[in-house]
């Protein structure tokens, strides 16, 4: 017991310092495109209770410690899940995909590299915390340089890029936390922000892609869970938004919180309000919080959650696989 509330504690105290890693520059290797192995280890959610299943608004399906052969498999930032396939972003730079975990065992991971280097900007902008998906194109958020890059799938050729005028003043180490592309066509960004203690998020609201001159920006915000900060959000089938909160601390430990906000909030100049779906603190299963993807499961809205292990060995890639529950659940056709 001394010993696992010891590593807790240096793991809280690495992510603290280390709260976004980033990989050495290594060269003509980045452009690489590899297949590891990746196995995954069944997690209940409640280790004390392993039959249990409600926590809050959410209904548990399963869950999975993830881990891999490959020494950069690992800090995942952001995923999206759609047709039983996984997309997910590291903060190291690279793209992994995969099959979503059905049983424990063994798969393949295929390793991307992702390309938006230039010249002066090799570190910071390596640090990709967001994703956004739609048909053969992907939307990276870049945290360091703050900038959005779209690259076409499914061998992530990079197309174009940009620097938002309303992002260029978020941190570099808090900045493009969460990127969401709605039904509608617009984009929402959300910036983590430095500090658990602020009441508010700064965030942008593009017209349509936020790569392409002439699309029109507008800025709001987000009122935080309070001690939290967001870390990714997603778009319902009804229109409304899910966001995942992370917090961490010394004293007070890990814990995440999801939340469901009313689209009404998200317009230039608005509030983005919410409410609390389910709050995943210990002695629940829970780790650095960082990646959230939604679906739809004959007709029930499925929420899916990866932790960011920073690559450090006392922590854990977990994927946690969640039914929305009642009265949270909406209208998610498929």
């Amino acid at each position: 017991m001394a010993v696992r509330f010891f590593r807790l504690l240096l793991g809280i105290a690495a992510i603290g310092l280390l709260a976004t890693f980033i990989a050495p520059e290594t060269g003509p290797h980045m452009a690489s495109v590899r297949v590891a192995t990746m196995f995954a280890e069944p997690v209940a959610i409640d280790p004390a209770d392993p039959a249990r299943r409600r926590i809050g608004g959410l209904i548990y399906r399963r869950g999975w410690v993830l881990t891999g052969d490959d020494p950069w498999f690992g800090g995942i930032s952001a995923m999206h899940v759609a047709d039983g396939a996984v997309l997910a972003i590291a903060d190291t730079g690279n793209a992994f995909r995969f099959r979503l975990p059905d049983r424990a065992g063994i798969a393949p991971v295929r390793i991307t590299s992702l390309q938006n280097h230039r010249a002066g900007q090799r570190w910071r902008s390596r640090d990709a915390e967001s994703v956004a998906v739609f048909g053969d194109k992907a939307w990276i958020g870049y945290e360091g340089t703050n900038q959005v890059w779209r690259y076409g799938l499914p061998r992530f050729r990079p197309e174009r890029w940009a620097a938002p005028p309303p992002m260029r003043r978020w941190g570099e180490n808090t900045g493009a936390e969460s990127l969401a592309r709605f039904a509608d066509g617009r984009f929402l960004a959300i910036a983590e922000d430095p500090s658990d203690d602020r009441p508010f998020s700064q965030a942008a609201l593009f017209s349509g892609d936020p790569t392409q001159p002439g699309t029109r920006v507008g800025t709001l915000r987000y009122r935080r869970v309070p001690g939290a900060r967001p870390t990714d959000t997603a778009q319902l089938p009804d229109g409304r938004l899910l966001i995942l909160n992370r917090h961490f601390g010394l004293l007070t430990g890990l814990w995440a919180s999801l939340v469901i906000a009313d689209p009404a909030g998200v317009r230039p100049g608005g509030t983005i309000e919410w409410r609390e779906v389910a709050r995943l603190a210990p002695p629940l299963t829970v780790d650095n919080m960082e990646a959230l993807s939604v679906g739809c499961d004959r007709g029930r809205t499925i929420v899916y959650l990866v932790s960011d292990n920073n690559l450090l060995p006392i922590q854990r890639t977990l994927f946690l696989e969640f039914e929305l529950a009642a009265p949270f659940a909406g209208r998610c056709p498929g």
